[in-house]
């Protein structure tokens, strides 16, 4: 098996693990806070210590995996049911007005970061997880649009489209039947890797407050708490900064994989080495 699926499959699979874990049990209340546990040493039923508000550290932690994964999961899917269908029909007719409409409104979009329209949308409705993850879904829609569309106008020369169409198929059948099965793998992949970068989006406007709110653990928020005693107590940085890493990189690497293993002509090359 390609060792970038299994070691990201393994870190992807400790972060879901985490997060469900969450629902059930915590070691204590992430959001109570207790002046007295406050930068609590890690040991005595406190594993990772405490913050500067007395919170349990691990619990922020496996609670934050679970705001993380449910940020990312809506933005991808927004990105997903949005940017798709308009890859495909832009794929399907490449040389209609409709593709190159679709293609510079995609352009446009595409210029506006997940952090401005954060802003924007904060400005407007008031900042929050929702925010967060509208701004962010929105943002990816132009690169889930352009895989389709790359991977859509590959599909179209086959020659079972051909015969799809020479049997007086229509564009919407063929596209459901013929097209979206062909491309799936290449959507999946660009799932995964969005998914990384949902999570950098999502602890970025958390750091900068325009993310999940409080008392809602979220990894950013632990970030920003922590940067006035990054020097006098760096860990409560480290394991933040930590879980982050380790969730960008199981989804980064879990990409890649899929790609390899998906992909017939990499699969092919790697059987002659």
């Amino acid at each position: 098996m390609n060792a970038g699926l299994l070691v990201g499959g393994t870190l992807v699979a400790l972060v879901v693990l985490t997060a469900v874990l969450s629902f059930f049990w915590t070691p204590h209340d992430p959001t109570l806070v207790d002046a007295a546990r406050k930068l609590r040493e890690p040991g005595g039923g406190y594993p990772l210590g405490a913050d500067k508000f007395g919170r349990d550290t691990f619990s922020q932690l496996m609670v934050g995996a679970r705001t993380t994964l449910y940020v990312g999961i809506v933005a991808v899917g927004i990105a997903a049911v949005l940017g798709t269908p308009l890859g495909v029909i832009a794929g399907m007719t490449p040389r209609g007005w409709l593709s190159e409409l679709i293609m510079r409104v995609n352009d446009l979009v595409f210029a506006f970061p997940a952090l401005l329209l954060a802003v924007m949308l904060g400005a407007v409705y008031g900042a929050g997880t929702l925010t967060a993850m509208i701004a962010i879904g929105v943002a990816t829609v132009p690169a889930f649009a352009r895989v389709a569309r790359a991977a859509t106008l590959q599909v179209m020369v086959t020659d079972y489209i051909l015969a799809a169409r020479a049997a007086g198929r229509r564009g919407g059948a063929i596209a459901v039947r013929h097209v979206l099965p062909n491309i799936a793998s290449m959507l999946i992949v660009q799932a995964s890797v969005s998914f990384a970068i949902a999570i950098l989006a999502e602890a970025a406007l958390s750091f900068l407050g325009f993310g999940t709110r409080p008392p809602t653990p979220s990894w950013g928020r632990m970030l920003q708490e922590s940067q006035e005693l990054l020097f006098s107590t760096p860990r409560l940085a480290l394991w933040p900064g930590l879980a982050i890493a380790v969730a960008v990189l199981g989804f980064n690497l879990l990409g890649d994989g899929l790609r390899d293993f998906l992909d017939p002509k990499l699969r092919r090359v790697r059987a002659q080495r």
